[in-house]
């Protein structure tokens, strides 16, 4: 991997990490909750864009590859939060919320890869038109 990619990456993974706080305490502040709402707004929201820039990936020959690390890897890695979801889904459980913790994870898995889809499908229809 060359330099130029990993910086990409890392100042991505900036950025995408300031987003992710960002987006995670505005959705929580604003939406009154027993589930982390924040952090499954990051998820399927971040899963969305991925599969956007995937399908777009695939249709152009537009970015480079130090372009589509800093978009794919860089910001989008640090915008999902798939490390979190794991404790706060752990902590449901723990605390004994099994139907809160299993609402979670259903909506955080099969969330982030319906709107990985869709990006994917909405990009793919763009280019197939």
């Amino acid at each position: 991997m060359s330099l130029q990619t990993i910086l990409a990456i890392g100042s991505g993974g900036f950025m995408g990490a300031v987003l992710r706080a960002y987006l995670n305490g505005l959705i929580s502040h604003k939406v009154p909750h027993d589930l982390p709402y924040g952090t499954l707004g990051v998820n399927l929201i971040g899963s969305f864009l991925m599969g956007i820039l995937i399908a777009y990936f695939m249709y152009t020959s537009f970015f480079s590859l130090s372009a589509k690390s800093f978009l794919s890897t860089g910001i989008l890695g640090a915008l999902t939060t798939y490390s979190t979801f794991a404790i706060e889904s752990f902590l449901l459980l723990e605390g004994g919320h099994i139907i809160l913790a299993l609402a979670n994870i259903s909506l955080n898995a099969f969330g982030s890869i319906f709107m990985a889809g869709s990006g994917f499908y909405l990009i793919k229809y763009f280019f197939k038109s």
